[in-house]
């Protein structure tokens, strides 16, 4: 399997290719619909998706942002990326708003693939640190970003509502300095 897995960075060519993009809407429409927190409640409309998919690679091409797909054949497998802040005293820093992995390929190292690129992407153009958050439950991820070097920095608890479920939100921070 390992020659089937392709790693690239999502460009504003990519924003016109409608396959991409119903292949990316599905990809975190099932996620959610599966209960995966990654920061919807409720599955995003296609139009979310492409306007985050476009915002995305027009940030990219200003170093602003990176967005990462990985595919194993044909399938799209994952997507994550990072946001440069923009807030003037907080502009040497990026925060990762999205890792996410299709189940079916959960497992096979495609997280850490995915997080490994988007630290180099950030080393490259100058990002000091990289942040960010997810919800408490969430224990592979917590697994993962530890094995990369993430260390936590604080905790909102009972932050993030789901329903009437309330989760403690966890924040990391990984120092590229």
């Amino acid at each position: 399997m390992e020659e089937s897995i392709v790693l690239r960075t999502v460009d504003i060519g990519d924003t016109e290719d409608l396959s991409f993009l119903k292949k990316t809407t599905h990809l975190l429409q099932e996620l959610v619909l599966n209960g995966a927190a990654i920061g919807w409640v409720d599955p995003p409309s296609t139009k979310e998706v492409t306007g985050l998919i476009r915002e995305l690679a027009i940030a990219s091409e200003n170093s602003d942002a990176c967005l990462i797909a990985i595919w194993v054949d044909q399938d799209l497998a994952g997507i994550g990326y990072w946001r440069r802040y923009s807030r003037p005293t907080h502009y040497p820093h990026a925060d990762i708003e999205k890792v996410a992995i299709d189940p079916q390929y959960q497992g096979l190292g495609l997280g850490h693939r995915i997080m490994n690129q988007l630290i180099s992407t950030a080393v490259n153009t100058g990002i000091e640190v990289l942040t960010l958050d997810f919800r408490c439950d969430n224990e592979r991820a917590a697994k993962l970003y530890k094995s990369l070097g993430f260390t936590e920095y604080g905790r909102l608890p009972r932050f993030v509502a789901v329903g009437k479920d309330r989760y403690d939100t966890i924040f990391y921070a990984l120092d590229l300095r």
